[in-house]
């Protein structure tokens, strides 16, 4: 891997999609690309569609297509204090080039909107997508906050790339929150959800009446999480979710990932508790059990995530692009397996 340096028209199916709308059912809809329609798609998605109310966050998603990311800012209406949820730096694999498309998009979203960012958070230590959160908390300010599980993945890391400059007590983000922890957002509150499974670390934010659930729980007709990863339990993860579909069913729920069910619908990121208990495979018919066998099987099915070599070393320094060697330049490192030695 070379290294880093810093350096037309649109359809709705009539009125089942109007119904869907509103049921917050995937929509079927394409777009001549670069459209007026497709614009006014995105920008009506990037929204919730609720007016603003006391005790209610205002949610808006800035959805990162190459890696499938949706970034949110969760803001409290009345006092316009925000946390900017899973962040996204751009990577270029084939040429170790980090650009910062994403986060200037974010950037000046939050600015258009004068929101006042108090916290820049992660769901957890994701290994699909590097972390913006360091060039966001420069430009816009806020605590970078993670799960204080994380320190079992940095501990799990640090030995596969073998990085001793990298500390595993988690001193790379600012605050290390568990279950049970509440963060003030104006006059909203961030109450903290110790949902592991994916990773050891996981965490879901319930802000007023929605919940940011990361990669525990996926879209309605997408499922959950793969469990895969070292220290990650689909026992776990099927105990977490059941503790997800303990809060009303009204809560709206945000997911951290939306693949469009397999290309076969447009991108989401709402869904509500209502409708993961009556739609989600993984919810559905399920008992401790019948879950672990269908997400052990399926895992088995899945490859690495493109960008986990660099997602990881990035993410388990909070976002801090690993330090310059001697010739001025940064390195990521691919660990090497098989039997192709020389």
């Amino acid at each position: 891997m070379s290294p880093p340096r810093c350096g037309a028209a649109f359809e709705l199916q009539d009125v089942w999609g109007m119904l869907a709308s509103r049921l917050l059912l995937p929509r079927k809809l394409t777009f001549a690309p670069g459209s007026r329609g497709e614009t006014l798609f995105r920008m009506s998605r990037r929204s919730s569609s609720r007016s603003p109310k006391a005790g209610v966050p205002k949610v808006e998603c800035l959805f990162h297509e190459p890696t499938r990311t949706a970034t949110y800012l969760v803001s409290c209406p009345e006092t316009m204090e925000t946390a900017i949820i899973d962040s996204a730096l751009d990577f270029d694999l084939a040429s170790g080039q980090t650009t910062t498309k994403h986060i200037e998009r974010t950037v000046e979203r939050v600015k258009e909107a004068k929101l006042k960012v108090k916290y820049v958070m992660e769901t957890h230590m994701h290994a699909d997508h590097l972390t913006g959160a360091q060039q966001l908390k420069k430009q816009l300010g806020g605590r970078v906050v993670i799960g204080h599980k994380v320190k079992i993945v940095q501990k799990t890391f640090k030995k596969i790339y073998n990085t001793p400059d990298v500390a595993d007590d988690g001193s790379q983000f600012d605050l290390l929150v568990k279950e049970g922890d509440s963060l003030p957002l104006g006059n909203l509150k961030i109450s903290v959800l110790e949902t592991p499974g994916h990773t050891p670390a996981c965490v879901s934010y319930v802000i007023g009446d929605a919940v940011f659930t990361g990669d525990a729980l996926f879209m309605h007709d997408s499922g959950c999480g793969r469990c895969d990863f070292p220290n990650g339990s689909a026992t776990d993860l099927y105990n977490s979710i059941q503790k997800l579909m303990k809060l009303p069913d009204a809560t709206r729920v945000f997911v951290a990932h939306d693949y469009g069910a397999g290309g076969k619908r447009d991108f989401a990121w709402e869904s509500t508790v209502e409708l993961e208990k009556k739609n989600n495979p993984y919810i559905v018919g399920m008992d401790k059990e019948k879950f672990v066998k269908k997400r052990q099987e399926r895992d088995a099915t899945l490859s690495a995530p493109n960008l986990l070599l660099p997602s990881i070393q990035v993410n388990m320094r909070a976002g801090h692009l690993p330090p310059a060697e001697s010739n001025g330049t940064r390195y990521l490192k691919t660990p090497l397996s098989g039997d192709g030695h020389i």
